[in-house]
């Protein structure tokens, strides 16, 4: 649905009873593009004064006691460039200085750092950086707004890409610098960064984004960081022939995250 291909009258009029069998993907898509088109708000105005009346005269009493307060207020002025809101959230800036500060210090320790053998800690630590700030981004206990954003019609996979974006611009140009000061080449560490994201949204549609994120870090701790520095050798699934199974790995993900697009709309997906 978008500002071209309106909302049918049926749609509106289902929408306005409040139906029990209309669907949360339905409402939410029909609600988001209500934001935006005046013609379906129309439609929506008249379906409400016919098919609910009570609703249309109290919205009418609200509106004209609050008429000659709002022509008092002085114009509000235009916000211009892009609304920062709609992209990141308060909670994930200690999150993300974090991730910078552990990057950095993985830096340090692989450039003038007794070292751990032939383990580079920038590499080792990549692919879970950016899920670390993903899930801060999604966090019930860290996020005041949580119950405000997640109830709004864009709360679904629109606003996790744009979070998830976020997060990737602040910590991949910092991986990038790393990886170029430690001679680790681009590709040994983006592929597995953008494969474990991928793979943290297509399992937050099942358990939750922050969930997810928890269960990834823990499991590519026990399984990869812990055995690689207690051997002193780089694993296998960072050697540059392990490429190809990363990249599988993340077209899988992004192919469940769109399959499973509609979960994002769901409540269950933001813990």
């Amino acid at each position: 649905m978008n500002h071209v291909e309106h909302a049918s009258v049926r749609l509106i009029e289902r929408y306005v009873r409040g139906e029990p069998d209309l669907g949360t993907d339905e409402v939410w898509a029909l609600e988001a593009h209500l934001e935006g088109c005046g013609v379906c708000r129309d439609r929506l105005s008249v379906a409400v004064a016919v098919g609910a009346p009570a609703v249309a005269a109290a919205t009418d009493a609200v509106w004209a006691d609050l008429a000659h307060q709002l022509a008092a207020l002085p114009a509000p002025r235009r916000r211009r460039g892009v609304r920062l809101s709609a992209w990141t959230t308060p909670a994930m800036t200690p999150w993300l200085a974090m991730v910078l500060a552990v990057t950095v210090l993985a830096l340090l320790l692989d450039v003038v750092g007794p070292g751990f053998g032939q383990v580079s800690l920038v590499l080792l630590l990549a692919p879970v950086l950016p899920v670390c700030g993903v899930a801060a981004s999604w966090s019930r206990g860290l996020d005041p707004a949580y119950e405000l954003t997640a109830s709004t019609p864009r709360a679904g996979l629109q606003l996790v890409l744009r979070r998830t974006a976020s997060v990737l611009a602040v910590v991949i140009p910092t991986l990038l610098a790393g990886g170029w000061a430690t001679g680790v080449t681009a590709a040994q560490w983006l592929l597995p960064s953008l494969a474990f994201t991928s793979l943290t949204l297509a399992l937050g549609g099942v358990i939750g984004v922050t969930r997810a994120a928890v269960v990834l870090v823990a499991a590519w701790a026990a399984v990869v960081v812990a055995p690689t520095l207690a051997t002193s050798r780089m694993t296998v699934v960072l050697q540059p022939y392990g490429l190809p199974v990363w990249g599988l790995v993340l077209v899988l993900g992004i192919g469940v995250v769109i399959a499973r697009r509609g979960a994002y709309t769901v409540l269950g997906a933001h813990r």
